[in-house]
Order: C-alpha cells, then sequence, then structure tokens
C-alpha cells in the first residue's frame, strides 16, 4: 500500500544537489523508523539514510557527509538532501516508514520497512 509520496527534484549535474521530499497521510508523524532507500535494476534496493523517532540517523557509508535526511514533523513530511551526487547514484529512490520495527533495530542495515512511496526516478548527468 502506498501511504507515502515522493517529490522533489528529479536530474542534477554530477556534483550538483538534489532535495527529495516525502508527503505522507499520516503515517511519518507516527512512525519509529522512517528512511530513504535506492535501487538500480540488477542491483537490489539499498537503504541510504535513515532516521528513528528519537531522531537518530544512521547513513550508507559513501553518502555520509553528502546527505541529510531529516523530518519536518509539522507538515509530516520527510526529507533527503543530497550534495554532490555522483552519477552512480542515479537510482529510483523511494521513501519508506514504518510504525512497528522496534527502534533498536532502525538502522541502516533494516533491509525493508512497513510503508513505501511508488519511488521518483534520480538522474544525474557527467
Amino acid at each position: 500500500q502506498a501511504d507515502l509520496m515522493e517529490f522533489g527534484g528529479v536530474s542534477a549535474p554530477a556534483g550538483g544537489s538534489l532535495r527529495l521530499s516525502c508527503s505522507s497521510s499520516g503515517v511519518i508523524e507516527s512512525s519509529v523508523c522512517m528512511g530513504w532507500y535506492r535501487e538500480v535494476p540488477g542491483k537490489g534496493r539499498e537503504a541510504v539514510a535513515i532516521l528513528d523517532k528519537s531522531g537518530r540517523t544512521t547513513y550508507k557509508d559513501s553518502v555520509k557527509g553528502r546527505f541529510t535526511i531529516s523530518q519536518d514533523r509539522a507538515k509530516n513530511t520527510l526529507s533527503l538532501e543530497m550534495n554532490d551526487l555522483n552519477p552512480h547514484e542515479a537510482a529510483m529512490y523511494y521513501c519508506a516508514a514504518d510504525l512497528e520495527v522496534i527502534q533498536a533495530f532502525c538502522d541502516i542495515e533494516l533491509r525493508g520497512m512497513e510503508y513505501w512511496g511508488k519511488g521518483t526516478l534520480v538522474t544525474i548527468s557527467d
């Protein structure tokens, strides 16, 4: 079920920046764990950035220092700021959230969540 919807910039040059956002119908506000994943055909889906309800964040090693995940509780949105993008980071990006996962397991190793958006395609030009 798609209770989340991604929106935001979908194209950037190498070295550029993009901001993705995700809105929900109350899911994000109630979530224990939220995150952004990306998928390239043939390579599977990987977690990029994870945020738990306490504000703790974890990131994929390759994006540390360049990507920032954040939540706006008033607007019930989750965002991902991406800087210094590399062409190999072009992928389908998905917003995800979970209301029941044990908070201790809410980190970059979490492979799946309860709610997903339909994804937004990010392209990066050389």
